[in-house]
C-alpha cells in the first residue's frame, strides 16, 4: 500500500475499521513491524507555554474563554521555566519537547518573538522541536522552521461532518489552510484528533479519512480521546469504549505507515492491557510527564513500569544502547 492515497474513499477506510478486531490488530501489527522497529517507543514532553482564556469555544476544552473550568489564567511563561522543563524532559527519556499555547492564532508581537527564542534555546539542548500555537501565516511558519522548529501540531479534532458541533469559531477548511501552510514551510506535521466527542463510528472514520489523505500524511498522528472536564460542554459525555480507541490505532498505522502514531490525551485512564492493544495495533509514541498542557497523564514510574512489562524502549534508551554498541 502507498504511504498517500489522495483519492481514499470514506468506504474503503470503513471497511478496514470494521474488520473482525483481532485480525485488523494483526494487519496492523504486521504493517508496523515492517516500517518500525515495534519494541521502541517515542516519547515527547509537552509543556502549557501560555494557558487559559483562549477565544476559541472548543467544547472539549479546558482553556477556552467560553466554557467554566475554573481554569487559572496564565500569560506566556518565562525562558527560563521553559528551559528547566525542557532539561528535565530530556533527562526524563523525552527526545521531543513540545510546547503549547492557548491562541487561536499567532499575532506578530512580542510574545511571538519570544517563543521563536524559546524554540532556539531547547533546539539547542539536541531535543527534537514542537509547538502548537493555533493558526499561521506563511511567514510565521517560516520564522518557526528558521529557529529550529521541527514539528507543528495543529488537529482536526473530528470528521468534517462532526466538526461544527464541537467547534464554530474556526473552521475546518481553517484547520486544513493553516496544515498546508506548515506542510509548505518544510517543518513536519503533527496532526490526529479526539476520539470520544460524542461522535458516532462514521466520523471516527471520516476522521481517519481526512488525515490518511494529506499528502504527504502528517508524520506524527496523535489520537486523543476525550477527558471529560467540569465546566465545559462535554463533560458528561461517557467514556469511549477502548475497542474503538484500538480500532483507530490500526487504522492509522495500516493506512499511514511511516507516521509516529501516538497514544496521547486519555492514556491515564487507560488499563495496561489497553495500553499493550495499543502498541500492537501500531502505536509507537507517547508524551511522558504527570500533566498534558492542562489534562492529567500517566506517572513516569507507571510508564517506566509498563514498558519492563512489555520489553519496550524509550526512543532516548534505544540510542544510548547503540551507541554503547558502537
Amino acid at each position: 500500500m502507498s504511504d498517500v492515497n489522495t483519492t481514499l474513499t470514506r468506504d474503503e477506510v470503513a471497511e478496514l475499521y470494521r474488520r473482525p478486531l483481532l485480525d485488523l490488530v494483526f494487519e496492523a501489527a504486521r504493517m508496523h513491524r515492517a516500517n518500525h522497529d515495534p519494541h521502541v517507543v517515542q516519547c515527547s514532553t509537552l509543556l502549557s507555554i501560555k494557558t487559559g482564556a483562549c477565544p476559541e469555544d472548543c467544547s472539549y476544552c479546558s482553556q477556552s474563554a467560553h466554557n467554566n473550568s475554573d481554569l487559572d489564567t496564565e500569560k506566556l511563561i518565562e525562558l527560563d521555566a521553559v528551559v528547566k522543563a525542557a532539561t528535565e524532559a530530556k533527562s526524563g527519556g523525552a527526545d521531543r519537547f513540545c510546547m503549547g499555547a492557548a491562541w487561536r492564532q499567532v499575532k506578530d508581537n512580542a510574545d511571538f518573538e519570544r517563543v521563536l527564542e524559546m524554540v532556539r534555546t531547547v533546539k539547542a539542548l539536541d531535543l527534537e522541536t514542537c509547538a502548537t500555537l493555533g493558526m499561521i501565516t506563511k511567514d510565521q511558519a517560516e520564522k518557526l522552521r528558521d529557529a529550529g522548529l521541527d514539528y507543528y501540531n495543529h488537529n482536526l479534532d473530528t470528521s468534517p461532518e462532526y466538526y461544527g458541533e464541537v467547534i464554530t469559531t474556526r473552521t475546518y477548511e481553517d484547520r486544513l489552510e493553516t496544515l498546508a501552510v506548515v506542510r509548505n514551510s518544510g517543518m513536519k506535521v503533527c496532526c490526529g484528533g479526539i476520539l470520544g466527542m460524542g461522535e458516532t463510528e462514521d466520523d471516527r472514520i471520516g476522521l481517519i479519512q481526512q488525515l490518511a489523505m494529506q499528502d504527504p500524511p502528517p508524520e506524527s498522528v496523535p489520537i486523543n480521546t476525550l477527558i471529560p472536564v467540569e465546566g465545559t460542554p462535554l463533560a458528561d459525555t461517557p467514556l469511549l469504549p477502548w475497542n474503538q480507541l484500538v480500532r483507530a490505532v490500526a487504522v492509522c498505522r495500516i493506512l499511514m505507515p511511516k507516521s509516529m502514531v501516538r497514544l496521547s490525551a486519555g492514556r491515564s485512564g487507560m488499563t495496561e492491557e489497553g495500553q499493550a492493544m495499543c502498541f500492537l495495533a501500531g502505536a509507537n509514541s507517547i508524551f511522558l510527564g504527570d500533566q498534558l498542557l492542562t489534562a492529567p497523564n500517566r506517572s513516569k514510574n507507571s510508564d517506566v513500569e509498563l514498558f519492563e512489562m512489555l520489553d519496550l524502549e524509550g526512543i532516548n534508551d534505544a540510542k544510548t544502547a547503540e551507541a554503547i554498541e558502537v
